[in-house]
Parts: C-alpha cells; structure tokens; sequence
C-alpha cells in the first residue's frame, strides 16, 4: 500500500489520530502502514470483532496486506487477537488493543523522566532535597530568576554546595555566591573548581594566617581584587 493513499485516509476525516501518536508512531518503531492500521482499530475501540475482509474493504487494501500488518503488530505486542465468549455467550475472535494501550502508557511515563531530566524543575528538588524543607512561592520566583538569566542549574548547584557546606539553607547566601562569581565570569563547574584550586594555592602560601582557607570554605563575599 502507497504511503500517499495511508496519508488520504488520514486526511479524509474519517479516522481521528491523536496528535500524540502521529507525532511519536516512529519512536515506537512503528511502520507508517502499521500506525495507520493501529489507528484504524483505535477508532473502532478497545476490543472490535476480527474480521480481517471488512478491515481490508474499509481500507481499500489486499487482504493478504491486512493479514501481514495484524501479525507483525502481534509480534510487536501492539494488539492480540483472541476467541472470547459474547454477549449472548458465542465465541467469537476479537482483536484486542489492551497491550497497546500499555505499551503506549510506558512510553509516556518514559518520555516524561526524559523531560524532567532536563527540565527546570530538576534544580527545584534538588535544592528542597537539601534544604530538607519545600520551597516558598518566592524561593521559586527567585530560582527561575536565576535560570531565566542564564545561570545553569550546573553553577546553580555549585552554589548550593557552598551554601550547605557552610550550614546555611537559605538563597540570599546562594544569590551572593552567584553574584560574586557572575562578577569574576565564573559560568561552569569548572570554572569553579579553577577558583578554588587557586584559593587553595593561595592559601597555602600564606605561612602567617590562623584562618584555614578550606578548598570550598571561602568567604566569597570578602574577596579582595
């Protein structure tokens, strides 16, 4: 079958596809002859009668091409084909989209982990997570302030480190800390890690202090130029 005719037959009106799917049907390993079938039972329901002549009819294809799509959707565990017993208590094969509904609620729940993986929210938790405590709608504001002005969660945590280090759980401390290295074009963990290895050496040279300028206990704020 023509992949023009598969498109007409979804652009006919006839057959509703969830923008989801059409979006995604490749990512599921799907063939477009496949997803345009699958789509096509989806519309008849959850459970419909197996009835492979009257599918081929209402797609205007060959029914050895009907028959080769419900067995590599079967070995794809998109749909299964089984004989149950009716309402009126015959038997009856019926094709059933239980495994397809499952298989695309999987899918989901995977792309949404994607999606929080690299989704601001991220830097949201980790900072309760350390703060042991939920975050206040104005510690919010504050946080997604400092992201819409292109500080990465990567310094952003580099900041909490400091924060935690030196006991204190609040983002006026974090905020002095990210205004110190925005003004030295501190930007990465790197970076970071660059100044206080040179803190360190630094320290190591003064013979004379009683303070232990530790590698991250660095008193950002006193820094003279």
């Amino acid at each position: 079958m023509k992949n023009s005719k598969l498109m007409d037959i979804i652009k006919d009106g006839n057959m509703v596809v969830p923008i989801y799917f059409l979006k995604n049907y490749k990512k599921l390993s799907l063939e477009l002859g496949e997803f345009v079938f699958l789509m096509y039972l989806y519309n008849l329901g959850n459970k419909c009668l197996f009835d492979p002549g009257h599918f081929a009819e209402e797609l205007d294809m060959e029914l050895a091409e009907i028959m080769g799509l419900i067995s590599s959707l079967t070995d794809k565990k998109f749909l299964r084909v089984e004989v149950l017993k009716n309402e009126k208590g015959f038997m009856e094969e019926v094709v059933l989209l239980d495994d397809f509904y499952q298989k695309i609620g999987i899918f989901m729940v995977e792309e949404v982990n994607k999606e929080k993986e690299t989704d601001h929210s991220n830097i949201f938790e980790v900072i309760e997570k350390e703060f042991g405590r939920t975050l206040s709608s104005m510690e919010y504001e504050i946080i997604k302030a400092w992201l819409d002005s292109n500080i990465s969660e990567e310094l952003i945590r580099e900041a909490l480190k400091e924060a935690v280090f030196n006991g204190v759980s609040n983002l006026r401390y974090i905020d002095k800390i990210l205004y110190e290295w925005g003004k030295h074009n501190i930007k990465t963990s790197k970076d970071v890690e660059s100044m206080r290895n040179k803190r360190m050496k630094n320290a190591e040279k003064e013979k004379d202090t009683d303070i232990d300028l530790d590698i991250v206990d660095w008193n950002w704020f006193d820094e003279d130029e």
